[in-house]
């Protein structure tokens, strides 16, 4: 729990900003719905966060943590509808129960926030290793740089996808 002055900041911030905040949202999303989870959203991460911006900085720091908020959104949904779309390519025997399917989703929206985190090459790496099928050999080819480098990124991939699941 906060001590009693971040509670009187966060109090302050939230009574003064949250509905700017939410019509900016609203604006940027045409969605009210979102917008006003969104909002909700970048007060829990400013509290989460245990920091206050500086006296002047309010909007400016709240605007910082909701575009972040979209960014996150907007990948979300790119990733449920290509998702979406892979599974209306399966043949109907293979399509999985709606319990599956979020289960999987929910993977791969962690896996993609660790891949968003790796380095470029070691993303690029395992991406041309499991979904693109190319050897090591190929890989290092490819990228101008060696087999041992290829499985050093590899197992940097794999370990930071293991530490998320």
């Amino acid at each position: 729990m906060p001590d009693p002055g971040v509670q009187q900041q966060l109090h302050h911030l939230y009574s003064h900003h949250h509905g700017w905040l939410k019509a900016w949202l609203r604006k940027k999303l045409s969605c009210q719905h979102t917008a006003a989870d969104l909002a909700q959203d970048t007060f829990v991460r400013l509290i989460v966060s245990d920091k206050t911006p500086l006296p002047g900085q309010s909007r400016a720091y709240l605007t910082q943590i909701a575009k972040g908020l979209v960014i996150d959104l907007y990948r979300r949904q790119r990733l449920e509808q290509a998702y979406h779309e892979w599974l209306l390519q399966l043949p109907p025997i293979d399509i999985p129960s709606p319990e599956q399917q979020a289960i999987a989703l929910q993977s791969l929206i962690q896996l993609d926030k660790v891949f968003d985190q790796l380095p470029a090459r070691v993303r690029e790496t395992f991406i041309l290793s499991r979904f693109d099928q190319r050897t090591y050999s190929e890989i290092a080819a490819q990228l101008g740089i060696s087999v041992a480098a290829v499985r050093k990124y590899m197992l940097k991939a794999t370990q930071a996808c293991m530490e998320q699941l």
